[in-house]
């Protein structure tokens, strides 16, 4: 039993850290009209879309913007 509660446990840590960010419809929406070809790799339009869409500020866009990888 507990090596059953170990897997899931880590499975469910491992689920939780994917790369790609969970949007709402209206946050892609909001970023669909900034960027018609959004690349949240490019770190200008992730923390643009980031303050836009996402209600952040310019600390917590460019934090979370890097950790997601952009450049």
């Amino acid at each position: 039993m507990r090596t059953l509660s170990l897997y899931l446990l880590a499975a469910n840590l491992l689920a939780g850290c994917s790369n790609e960010p969970e949007y709402s419809d209206r946050q892609r929406e909001c970023i669909a009209k900034l960027y018609g070809s959004y690349d949240p790799k490019q770190m200008s339009q992730c923390v643009n879309a980031c303050e836009s869409c996402l209600a952040g500020t310019i600390a917590t866009c460019t934090t979370s913007c890097n950790l997601r990888g952009a450049r």
